[in-house]
C-alpha cells in the first residue's frame, strides 16, 4: 500500500509535551501502512531522542532523524519533507496534536477536491486560531474569496508533488515568520486550496511553561525584517492593485496595528514600545500605499494613520481608551423547545462600565471616543474616516468545551437596536438575540461531546471583535426556567447551570459534574404521589414530547433489606417532567425506603445514580407515605467494641506504656 500522508514533526526539547502528539499519531483512523510520521530531532538535550528511538523501533511507520541543532523549525521541516514518501505532507509541531480522524479526513478531502493545500479546522488552547475561516467547509478557496490569510501557521496538509515541482521550501536558521513566507507562497501558487471545517483536525497548544518558540520575546528589528520577506513573496506573485492591498492588509492589521492597540501596547515596557513603533512605521511607510489601510475598520484606520504621522503619544492615548472597551451580555431567556435550548440575550460594548456612545452627524454614524482634545484634533486633521459601521455589527453565541477548547458557533437570530444616549445625536447600540443550541447537532452537525461546555457571546462592531461570558447578569425568571433535558438517543442529560464563583452559564453534557444532584433537592414529600402500586414524582428535566423518551431507572434502599429496582418513564409536563414507575416487589413493610434516580449516561453505558431527597415509608399495614429521606429510622445503636479492640485503641492513643 502506498503512503498517503507523511507527517513531519520538528522536535526540540519538548519533554512531556510530546506525549500527546505521539498518542494522537498512534490513534489515527488512517491505517498504519497508509501514513508515516517523521520526527526530526533538532539536537534535543532532554530524554526525547531516546523516547523517539524506542517509538520508531516499535512502529514501522515511524522514523526518526537526529541532527545538530539548527536553531529553528525550518531546517527540520525541510529534512523531513525530503524523506517523505506520502502523496501529501502534513506539518505538526511537537507540542500540538491531531484529531483522531484528521489525516484520513484531510487526505480524502484533498483528493476529492484536487487540492494542493488542505487547511483543517484548528482549536487553540491558550493560543489564538482563526474563527471566520472555519465557519463552513470551503472545497475551493482562494485568497481573493475567503479569509485564508487568517491562517498562516504551518499546520496544514500540502501535496508533495506540488511543493517539489515549485521548489517551495522552508527558510532555514533562527528566524521569525518562516511559516508566513512558506504558506503565502503555497496559497498564491496552488491550483486549489480546500478548507475542512466540519471536523477538529488540529489542536494548537500553549505550553504551561510558555516555552513554545512563538511565545519567546521577539526582536522587533529581526521580526519585521523577516516580515518583509513575506511581503516580497506577495509582490512576486501578484500585481499592484486591490488584491495585493488586501493581502498586505493582513500584516498591517495583525502584526502592526493590533500590536499598537489597548493593553497589548500599554503592557509593553516603554523602551520596547518605542522600538516596536519605529520598526512598524518603517514597514508601513516603505511598503504600504493608502489602499492597504482603506479597507480596515475605522478604529484600525485611525491607528494606521497615526503611525504614518509618527504620533506614538496619540496612539497611546487611543490605546488607553480602547483598553477599557469590552463586550457585556445579559441573559434574557433560557428554555427548551423541541429538543433545543433557546438562549435569549442582549449584548453591547461598554467602556469603563458605561455604554460605548456613537453620534449621528450629517446623516452618518460616527465614533465618539472620549479622547483629549489635542488627540481628536490630530485625528480629524489626518482625514481618516471615523464613520462607525454600526449597521454591520453582529453577534454570535459560541459553546466551547472546557477540556479541549473545541468551539462551535450556534445559530443566532438578532436585531440591532439604537438607544438614545443623551443629546439629540448620541446613541448606543444593543444587539438583541436568540440562539438555538441543539445538543445533537451543535458540534458542526454532530452531537456535543460529553463534558463541560462554556457559553460565550462574541460581539463584532467597528473594528472590535471580543467575547464575554454570559449568565452572570440575568433575570429571576431565567433562574426559574433553568432545567436540564433528556437528549438523544442515545439518551443523556444536558444540564445548563451556573458556574462558581463567577455565576456564568455552562452546559454539563452527559453528567460530567454532580450538578444534577443539586437540581433534584427541591423535590418535597408532598410532590410525590403513591397509589395503585405506582409512584409518580416531578423532576426538573425537560422531555421533548415528540421524541422517544426511553426509560429511567429507580431504585429503593432500606436498612436490613436487599436493594430493589424498577424502571420508569419520563413524560413531559408544562414545567419539567413526571417520572412514573410501578413499585417493585420486595418493598418490605416496616421500613423507610430511600429512592435513587438512575439517569441515562451514554459515555458510562449504565445509569448514573443520584439520591432523591424523598423516601417511601411503608407501614406494617402496607400504607405508603412519602417522607423526607432519612426520616422514620430508629437511632443507630452504639456498637460495643471488643476487649482487644479497646486495648488496641488505648495503645494507639498512648494510654499505656
Amino acid at each position: 500500500m502506498s503512503v498517503k500522508v507523511s507527517v513531519v514533526i520538528p522536535v526540540y526539547n519538548p519533554g512531556e509535551y510530546i506525549e500527546d502528539c505521539i498518542s494522537a499519531l498512534l490513534r489515527q483512523s488512517l491505517p498504519e501502512d497508509e501514513y508515516e510520521a517523521i520526527f526530526v530531532d533538532d539536537g534535543s538535550t532532554d530524554a526525547t531522542p531516546a523516547r523517539l528511538d524506542a517509538l520508531a523501533a516499535a512502529h514501522p511507520n515511524i522514523r526518526v532523524v537526529h541532527q545538530e541543532p539548527s536553531g529553528w523549525s525550518g531546517k527540520p521541516r525541510n529534512v523531513g519533507t525530503a524523506l517523505a514518501r506520502g502523496e501529501f505532507v502534513m506539518y505538526v509541531d511537537n507540542d500540538d496534536w491531531l484529531g483522531d480522524e484528521a489525516l484520513e479526513r484531510m487526505y480524502r478531502y484533498g483528493v476529492e477536491n484536487g487540492s494542493d493545500v488542505v487547511v483543517g479546522k484548528m482549536v487553540g488552547k491558550g493560543r489564538p486560531v482563526p474563527v471566520e475561516l472555519f465557519r463552513v467547509n470551503r472545497p475551493r478557496a482562494s485568497v481573493s474569496d475567503s479569509p485564508l490569510m487568517d491562517s498562516l501557521t504551518p499546520h496544514k496538509m500540502f501535496r508533495r508533488e506540488f511543493l517539489e515541482r515549485n521548489n517551495i521550501t522552508w527558510r532555514e536558521g533562527r528566524r521569525r515568520l518562516e511559516d508566513h513566507v512558506f504558506v503565502v507562497e503555497t496559497y498564491l501558487r496552488a491550483a486549489n486550496v480546500s478548507v475542512l471545517s466540519d471536523y477538529l483536525c488540529y489542536y494548537h497548544i500553549k505550553r504551561d511553561d510558555a516555552s513554545n518558540a512563538g511565545f519567546q520575546r521577539f526582536d522587533p528589528v529581526g521580526y519585521f525584517a523577516n516580515l518583509r520577506e513575506a511581503l516580497d513573496i506577495v509582490e512576486k506573485y501578484t500585481e499592484p492593485g486591490a488584491l495585493r492591498d488586501s493581502l498586505f492588509r493582513r500584516w498591517l492589521r495583525n502584526e502592526m496595528v493590533e500590536r499598537l492597540r489597548g493593553k497589548r501596547l500599554l503592557n509593553l515596557p516603554e523602551d520596547h514600545r518605542k522600538e516596536l513603533f519605529t520598526e512598524i512605521r518603517g514597514v508601513v511607510t516603505e511598503r504600504f500605499g493608502p489602499g492597504v489601510a482603506t479597507g480596515m475598520p475605522p478604529t484600525q484606520q485611525i491607528v494606521a494613520a497615526l503611525v504614518v504621522e509618527d504620533r506614538l503619544a496619540d496612539i497611546e492615548e487611543m490605546a488607553r481608551w480602547e483598553a477599557g472597551i469590552r463586550p457585556v451580555g445579559r441573559l434574557d431567556g433560557l428554555g427548551w423547545q423541541d429538543g433545543s435550548l433557546k438562549i435569549g440575550f442582549t449584548a453591547e460594548y461598554q467602556a469603563e462600565g458605561l455604554p460605548v456612545v456613537f453620534r449621528s452627524e450629517g446623516g452618518e454614524d460616527l465614533l465618539d471616543p472620549p479622547l483629549a482634545e489635542e488627540t481628536l484634533t490630530t485625528i480629524a486633521g489626518l482625514g481618516v474616516s471615523t464613520v462607525a459601521p454600526v449597521e454591520k455589527s453582529k453577534v454570535d453565541l459560541v459553546v466551547r468545551q472546557r477540556a479541549t477548547a473545541a468551539e462551535f458557533f450556534q445559530p443566532v437570530e438578532f436585531t440591532r437596536e439604537r438607544i438614545p444616549a443623551g443629546g439629540d445625536s448620541a446613541f448606543r447600540q444593543e444587539l438583541r438575540a436568540t440562539a438555538t443550541v441543539d445538543p445533537e447537532t451543535a458540534a458542526d452537525g454532530a452531537p456535543l461531546g460529553d463534558g463541560i461546555w462554556d457559553v460565550f457571546v462574541r460581539l463584532s462592531s467597528c473594528g472590535w471583535t471580543k467575547e464575554a461570558r454570559l449568565g452572570a447578569t440575568r433575570s429571576d425568571q431565567v433562574e426559574e426556567e433553568r432545567r436540564g433535558a433528556l437528549s438523544g438517543p442515545p439518551h443523556r442529560v444536558v444540564l445548563p447551570y451556573w458556574t462558581e464563583p463567577h455565576d456564568n452559564l455552562s452546559l454539563d453534557v452527559d453528567l460530567a459534574t454532580s450538578r444534577v444532584d443539586r437540581d433534584v433537592r427541591g423535590l418535597a414529600p408532598e410532590d410525590v404521589l403513591v397509589g395503585d402500586g405506582r409512584v409518580e414524582l416531578p423532576l426538573p428535566f425537560e422531555v421533548d414530547p415528540a421524541a422517544e423518551t426511553g426509560t429511567v431507572a429507580l431504585r429503593f434502599k432500606a436498612a436490613g433489606a436487599a436493594t430493589v429496582g424498577t424502571e420508569g418513564v419520563l413524560t413531559a409536563r408544562p414545567k419539567g417532567a413526571v417520572l412514573t414507575a410501578d413499585l417493585p416487589h420486595g418493598l418490605l413493610p416496616g421500613r423507610t425506603w430511600d429512592m435513587g434516580l438512575g439517569l441515562p449516561s451514554a459515555r458510562r453505558g449504565k445509569p448514573r445514580w443520584t439520591p432523591l431527597p424523598t423516601a417511601l415509608l411503608i407501614a406494617a399495614d402496607g400504607t405508603i407515605t412519602a417522607v423526607p429521606a432519612g426520616a422514620g429510622r430508629p437511632a443507630a445503636t452504639p456498637r460495643r467494641r471488643s476487649f482487644l479492640g479497646r486495648v488496641a485503641g488505648r495503645i494507639k492513643r498512648g494510654l499505656f506504656g
